[in-house]
């Protein structure tokens, strides 16, 4: 007579071997999603009235570029403040505020106000550019 086994009364080696073949599923799953733009890699913020378009311009224009990288700004090589890639997936901005539209076109433009004796200088960014930047930045990678 042949016993038949339950679940729970499978052998290691078959617990193991089925452990890692579903590990290797989803690794292989995420990373094919990743390569078709299935998982976006930061999610989607919207900035009302910001145009991304003319983020990288206004960055050059500030001069946002020197103390900064960001990815897409060719000239954005500045290692003073932090890498601005990949912002809508940070929780906070400048380690103090939400990751929100409103807070970030806020400390755009008015950082000694939001944080006073902070590196980043008020650089006088209007509330139209500061949405454009904004914009720029939620969409980055």
């Amino acid at each position: 007579m042949t016993r038949r086994r339950g679940l729970g009364q499978l052998p290691f080696t078959t617990v193991v071997a089925l452990v890692g073949l579903t590990l290797m599923i989803v690794v292989v799953v995420y990373v094919l999603s990743r390569s078709v733009g299935g998982i976006p890699v930061a999610p989607q913020v919207s900035v009302a009235g910001g145009l991304a378009a003319n983020g990288p311009a206004l960055l050059i224009q500030y001069g946002c570029v020197t103390c900064h990288t960001v990815s897409g700004v060719k000239e954005a090589d500045g290692k003073v403040g932090p890498p601005l890639s990949r912002l809508a997936a940070r929780a906070v901005i400048a380690g103090k505020l939400a990751n929100m539209p409103g807070n970030l076109i806020s400390w755009i433009r008015f950082p000694q106000q939001l944080d006073p004796g902070n590196a980043m200088p008020d650089l006088g960014v209007t509330e139209e550019h500061a949405r454009d930047i904004a914009a720029y930045l939620y969409s980055l990678e």
